[in-house]
């Protein structure tokens, strides 16, 4: 059999499947209808400081090839998610990574020291691109302040720190390398697209918060160019995401940087996708007689 493994920094994963911030709640949702021990990873909701209530509905609408959402971080706050939710994610037996977002490095910094408490937690995600909280700018589309926040984190933290980054720049190389100058350990992307869709009819928005974010299939092609890009600025470990919902979608990503797949829009359509995708990488590697996934990485051909 093929050797599966992959690392990203100290993050070591059996396998390069994750599931994405945001798809999988908290893991429990889920529990009965796939074998979660197969996954590589479980990237958790993310958790604020305080008990967020998120956007009014609707929050999601459906469009062609992809969907928009405009949840706005629903959680219960970090002390409730420590009391409701790590009891039942320590049992699982794979790494979790908790996804967290603030709106200052201090307070960024403060959930990752109390969750690095925590020995169900392998790792933290610093949501730092998330497009619909009604802001005139996301934390993700400033390099300076991206670097800020991941410096903050990293003094806090002994925890492999995850950086989300936003599509929605101009160059997203120049977000990645202040992530990495403030010493972040893994590169994660994409975060959702920038979008809006209406009614004709009434011509009105079709989400409560007017706008949200764009996943699925139809942000892929842009997705892979930016892991490709930052793939070539960086050579950082990065967790690839955007429109995978197959196993050729995971290669791709892969194949142009990626580490390893998050797997996000395509669990709402099959729950057991990133299993069908961890059996469908496992049989291409057989095929091609290649020894290891990650021979695989960044070995886009040209």
């Amino acid at each position: 059999m093929p050797d599966f493994t992959v690392a990203l920094g100290k993050l070591k994963l059996a396998s390069p499947v994750l599931v994405a911030s945001g798809t999988f709640g908290y893991a429990r949702e889920y529990k009965s209808l796939v074998p979660l021990r197969k996954i590589g990873a479980i990237v958790t909701k993310t958790v604020t400081l305080k008990a967020q209530r998120g956007n009014p509905p609707p929050r999601i609408a459906e469009t062609y090839q992809g969907m928009l959402n405009a949840i706005g971080l629903q959680n219960p706050g970090l002390e409730a998610f420590i009391r409701e939710e790590i009891p039942a994610l320590e049992k699982i037996g794979i790494p979790v990574i908790v996804s967290i977002a603030a709106e200052t490095p201090a307070q960024f910094a403060q959930i990752a020291r109390r969750l690095s408490k925590l020995k169900a937690v392998s790792a933290i995600e610093l949501n730092i691109s998330c497009p619909n909280l009604n802001k005139r700018s996301l934390i993700g589309q400033d390099a300076r302040a991206t670097y800020r926040v991941v410096k903050a984190v990293k003094k806090a933290t002994r925890l492999p720190v995850i950086t989300k980054l936003s599509p929605n720049v101009t160059d997203i190389s120049e977000i990645a390398k202040a992530a990495q100058g403030g010493g972040s350990d893994i590169l994660s992307l994409v975060n959702t697209f920038f979008g809006l869709a209406l009614d004709v009819e009434t011509r009105k928005p079709k989400l409560g918060n007017v706008t949200g974010g764009l996943s699925g299939p139809a942000i892929k092609p842009q997705a892979l160019y930016m892991v490709r890009e930052v793939f070539q600025a960086t050579k950082m470990p990065i967790i690839g995401m955007g429109g995978i919902m197959n196993t050729q979608d995971a290669l791709e990503f892969i194949i142009c940087g990626a580490s390893a797949v998050a797997i996000g829009t395509a669990t709402f359509i099959n729950p057991r996708v990133s299993i069908e995708i961890i059996k469908g990488i496992k049989k291409y590697l057989q095929e091609n007689k290649i020894g290891s996934v990650k021979k695989l990485i960044g070995r886009l051909k040209r």
